[in-house]
């Protein structure tokens, strides 16, 4: 007879689209004997990603749910990925690098408890080449935010924020590589942060 009194885990689902840098860093923290969630399944709208490899290869269930054959119809591919959701009993959806527009029915579906990591400090660039705009207007850090997932691309309310200096000389790439590094530490910290309150 178990005498553990331990909380269960929260149980995790992380969508990429990608190399799952990301992804691999949430997978890696909740293995952590007393870490809040567990990352249960990775999902790919792109079969043959690395992430979906990465993601084997840490023991975690990954699957490809491609969305070129559900052609336009992006509410029917989102419902394949939640019935697989729902078979795992996740509780928690986390997008790592997935690069679709989500419809307002899976939004709504999982308002609260769907996360997503961009990389600068909201509300300061929504949508993409984040870096090359921070540079670009001068700015002297650049970051990534965690926020919730609303109908709004970019719009939720703010769970965390990571700040990363600007440096003379720096290129988007430069930039990016930095603020990625901060990204591997704050989206676990904040994930755990958000599924144990």
């Amino acid at each position: 007879m178990s005498t553990e009194t331990a909380q269960p885990k929260t149980r995790v689902a992380v969508l990429i689209s990608g190399s799952g840098t990301n992804m691999a860093s949430l997978v890696a923290a909740g293995q952590a004997a007393d870490a809040s969630y567990e990352v249960v399944v990775v999902i790919s709208n792109i079969a043959d990603v690395a992430g979906l490899e990465k993601a084997r290869a840490a023991g975690v269930e990954a699957l490809a749910v491609e969305h070129k054959p559900f052609r336009k119809d992006r509410e029917a591919h989102e419902r394949a990925i939640d019935a697989l959701l729902a078979d795992r009993k996740v509780e928690v959806i986390a997008l790592a690098g997935y690069m679709r527009l989500l419809t307002p029915w899976l939004v709504q579906k999982w308002a609260g408890k769907m996360l997503n990591i961009h990389p600068s400090l909201l509300p300061l660039y929504p949508g993409l080449n984040t870096h090359a705009r921070a540079i670009e207007a001068g700015d002297s850090e650049a970051g990534c935010t965690v926020h919730i997932v609303t109908e709004g691309v970019d719009e939720g309310p703010v769970l965390g924020q990571a700040r990363v200096p600007i440096l003379p000389g720096d290129t988007a790439e430069t930039l990016a590589e930095r603020v990625k590094a901060a990204e591997h530490i704050l989206y676990p910290q904040t994930l755990a942060a958000f599924v144990a309150r």
